[in-house]
């Protein structure tokens, strides 16, 4: 796209009655990066991306996704974007491969058994694609949700708090997944109330509340905005999430980490 920002937002309104959602909301998101849209329940999250997936109106302002207006052509936005609600929108009853060839064959592709196969290696399920979906974990069922969300190659893809619910080691997965989408060149706007989900997948986080963007930047601009901190000495002890994934056999690490002293800020 030569540059130009793969969703653009500026002066975005919207309200419910007398409640006002969307307050002027400005935002340019770099193609093939991942973009973190934090804020706390009632923000106006999950707003801004209904209207940027053409699935709501604004009052005011204007917002371009993949080079196409949300408006003047809703058809082409539609046509280039995927999103991924706050739950798994699968078939408990087909099989994961099912799952995957169905939405190919909706989306009239050449050969969507061999879609389906790729998507689940790509997405470590292969082992798991013969078997229903009522049987997958809550990370798997996600993992799933997500490898739908790319068949026909959409460019732009919404995840609108992909991660709500789910297990320490589900995240995990998730968080994998939304990774290998960025690597592979797809741009990805993601919603969520988690600090630590923003801080581990975003290039750029912008943080909306009560309708209005109060900053936006890369994480360490952010930081940059508070005084620095003091340094000193503590004990570092394990976290609660250390401790589970260790225990569970999915630490990164390996064995659970011993408390270390170190300088921290």
């Amino acid at each position: 796209m030569n540059g130009i920002p793969a969703i653009r937002i500026a002066g975005l309104l919207k309200s419910y009655g007398d409640l006002e959602v969307l307050r002027g909301v400005d935002l340019d998101v770099a193609p093939g990066s991942i973009f973190a849209l934090l804020g706390s329940n009632g923000a106006g999250k999950t707003t801004v991306v209904k209207i940027l997936s053409t699935l709501l109106r604004a009052d005011g302002g204007t917002a371009v996704v993949h080079g196409f207006d949300v408006v003047a052509q809703a058809v082409e936005v539609r046509e280039s974007i995927s999103l991924t609600g706050q739950f798994a929108a699968v078939d408990e009853i087909l099989t994961g491969r099912e799952n995957l060839v169905l939405i190919a064959r909706l989306r009239h592709l050449d050969q969507p058994g061999r879609i389906a196969d790729d998507l689940l290696a790509r997405f470590s399920l292969t082992d798991a694609g013969g078997r229903r979906v009522a049987t997958y974990s809550g990370g798997m069922r996600r993992r799933l949700d997500i490898a739908m969300s790319l068949i026909g190659s959409p460019p732009v893809v919404f995840l609108d708090e992909p991660t709500t619910g789910l297990d320490p080691q589900a995240r995990l997965e998730v968080w994998q997944a939304v990774r290998e989408l960025a690597h592979g060149g797809t741009t990805v706007l993601l919603t969520t109330q988690y600090l630590d989900e923003a801080e581990q997948l975003a290039e750029r986080i912008a943080i909306l509340h009560e309708g209005r963007i109060l900053v936006d930047g890369t994480l360490a601009e952010l930081r940059a905005l508070l005084p620095p901190a003091e340094v000193t000495y503590v004990e570092k002890q394990p976290s609660l999430e250390d401790v589970f994934l260790a225990l569970v056999g999915h630490h990164t690490g390996g064995d659970a980490a011993a408390p270390t002293k170190e300088v921290t800020r």
